[in-house]
């Protein structure tokens, strides 16, 4: 093996254990917590949450034996298995965020009504939805043995082995990112840019305030003045940064995977091995950015996750304790002997 491809197995299998430990945390934290259970928007993050475990424990391990072998890892139907659910998963995934953003859309946008057009049932047609549309490409692409070993991503997914089906499988392909990729990205950007619209109004109504409050407050402290104009400004970009890690870590993520699949079904341009298996890497990452953006880096997650520790290190305090006084008793009788 080549330091390259030494690099890539490496950085496989730093994804391949992040992705597994952060997507239990997101799991145990839902588990545990009854009101996360509660919210609408637990559903899709449990769906996405098994979506990435799915991909680390299956198509990853897979990934990272190709780069060592350079050939297929494992038999015909182990790989075909493999492949049609890395094709399911990655759709589903994508469907998964894009539901997410239509959630947060109409609890911004339409908040009064959010209870009565967001509820389980309405969660669980949408994410019967993203399963049906997840599965039907994979279905197609296995029933025309379109799904295999690809060596330019040392893995198993989506490839054509017969010439005669080039021309199908370019228009397959084609229609796959658009109706997966694209349709999602579309659907971010929307809802985002519109919740983000709403919540820059909201800044610039509580800026009005603040600024009236700080002109009537003629002898306030200059600091505390200072510290209220530095609120704004941090809440004017909170909004913001987290809009744009949503959609950014969406594109940086998938983007560079799905324009190199487009790319090579083009026979003019060649495509560098090394880089199908960098893009690979690049969409396997999205399994492990997405329970901190969605989900660990939450207030609520982080309190839960506190009190699951808390309960933990209380346990074995209790457990030490009592057996610190168990062993104490036992030496009394030797000691009156």
């Amino acid at each position: 093996m080549s330091i390259w491809e030494l690099l890539l197995a490496f950085v496989v299998v730093v994804l391949m254990l992040v992705a597994l430990l952060a997507n239990v945390l997101v799991l145990m934290c839902f588990l545990y917590s009854a009101d996360i259970r509660k919210q609408v928007p637990g559903l899709f993050i449990l769906n996405l949450t098994f979506c990435n475990l799915l991909m680390a424990v299956s198509s990853m391990p897979l990934t990272l034996a190709g780069i060592i072998y350079k050939s297929q890892p494992a038999g015909d139907q182990v790989c075909h298995v493999v492949g049609f659910l890395e094709t399911f998963l990655t759709t589903n995934s994508m469907l998964s965020m894009a539901a997410l953003s239509i959630d947060r859309w109409i609890a911004v946008v339409f908040p009064l009504s959010y209870h009565s057009k967001m509820r389980y049932r309405d969660a669980a047609l949408i994410l019967s939805y993203t399963w049906l549309h997840s599965a039907s490409f994979p279905i197609v692409a296995a029933s025309l043995s379109w799904v295999g070993f690809h060596h330019l991503y040392a893995s198993c997914t989506l490839c054509s082995k017969r010439p005669e089906d080039r021309t199908q499988f370019v228009i397959f392909t084609g229609v796959f990112h658009a109706l997966s990729f694209l349709l999602s990205l579309v659907v971010l950007c929307f809802t985002y840019l519109k919740v983000l619209k709403v919540a820059r109004f909201h800044c610039k109504r509580i800026d009005v305030i603040t600024m009236q409050t700080l002109v009537l407050l003629v002898d306030i402290h200059p600091s505390v003045r200072e510290r209220c104009l530095e609120e704004q400004r941090r809440r004017r970009q909170r909004a913001t940064r987290k809009i744009s890690t949503f959609i950014g870590t969406f594109i940086l993520c998938f983007a560079p995977y799905v324009i190199t699949r487009l790319v090579e079904l083009s026979s003019v341009v060649h495509i560098n091995s090394h880089w199908g298996i960098i893009s690979k890497c690049l969409a396997y990452s999205k399994a492990v950015s997405d329970p901190f953006v969605y989900s660990l880096l939450r207030h609520q997650y982080k309190k839960t996750w506190k009190d699951i520790i808390n309960k933990i290190l209380k346990r074995s305090s209790i457990n030490s304790s009592a057996l610190a006084g168990e062993s104490h008793t036992r030496n009394l009788p030797q000691l009156n002997e």
